[in-house]
């Protein structure tokens, strides 16, 4: 199975792509049908200043974030896209993603999960922030993937318009639903100043969409904020991941990049009717004669 974790709003924000196979060794299991699985990964980002590869303290690319964390029972990644809107209030929306993914990831490596619960690593990370006695500010939706090695299954929690795509013999067998209020305003979590409390828009992590289901060797899963989605329709994001033809970390690695990239280009194609120009359109917004039809 491979693992694909990509992620980032793009125009004045980050993309990152990743790619991961699930694979008997990696998981210990000796090569077996029946071992343990576990996953490869390698990743790709672009920040806000477009400097390729750009990372901030821990993985964090523009205002997203994303973790990829092992513990004896499963392998687990996360995706957090921060809301750029609190720029306009002085708060750096990468704090509140890349806190939450921080924590999601000690989480994880501390054995404090139960892997069939991805929105339990979810909502004890949140209670964290929430109750941190520094304070912080900030939003940001949110994709977990758990496999729990040793039954081959994944777990899911997703909340907002991140998510995922598990890709299988070449077709999407597996998918996200986006959670949106309205247009361009998907779920997310918050934690607002006192005085604007009732005001953000906050949703609860039990609010995550969960799905669980077995998974196979030569699987493909695909983990992204809407960077990637809203750029990329899945018949060319399939047409990547067919030229990966080998699972070593090199191969992985310049797929994943290869992804990132090209949905780094399509955002500031003016000529390219995006995913998200499309559902502009449908939702009667008019985005013809902007400099870009990509999804910023």
């Amino acid at each position: 199975m491979f693992s694909v974790l990509s992620y980032g709003r793009l125009v004045a924000r980050a993309v990152l792509g990743g790619l991961s196979q699930t694979d008997p060794r990696a998981g210990g299991g000796g090569g077996g049908g029946g071992g343990d699985y576990g996953l490869v990964t390698a990743g790709c980002g672009f920040g806000k200043d477009f400097r390729k590869g750009l990372l901030k303290k821990g993985a964090c690319y523009g205002d997203d974030a994303c973790f990829v964390a092992r513990h004896r029972s499963a392998d687990v990644l996360g995706v957090a896209d921060g809301v750029g809107g609190w720029r306009d209030y002085g708060v750096d929306p990468s704090q509140f993603s890349g806190t939450l993914m921080r924590t999601c990831e000690r989480l994880v490596k501390e054995g404090r999960f139960v892997p069939s619960n991805p929105i339990g690593i979810l909502t004890t990370s949140y209670c964290e922030l929430l109750q941190n006695k520094v304070p912080l500010l900030g939003s940001s939706t949110a994709c977990i993937v758990v496999l729990d090695r040793s039954s081959h299954r994944l777990h899911t929690a997703n909340l907002g318009d991140s998510g995922f795509l598990v890709v299988r013999g070449g077709e999407v067998v597996h998918r996200s639903d986006e959670q949106q209020h309205y247009f361009n305003t998907p779920f997310q979590l918050s934690i607002a100043p006192p005085e604007a409390e009732g005001v953000i828009l906050s949703d609860s992590p039990d609010a995550a969409d969960s799905t669980s289901f077995d998974v196979q060797l030569g699987d493909i899963i695909l983990t992204a904020t809407d960077g990637l989605f809203d750029n990329m329709p899945d018949y060319m994001i399939l047409q990547e991941l067919k030229k990966l033809k080998n699972s070593n970390y090199e191969s992985i690695q310049q797929t994943a990049r290869s992804i990132a990239e090209q949905a780094h280009e399509l955002a500031y194609d003016p000529n390219y009717m995006s995913p998200f120009a499309q559902f502009a359109c449908d939702n009667g917004l008019n985005v013809r004669g902007k400099h870009s039809l990509g999804k910023s």
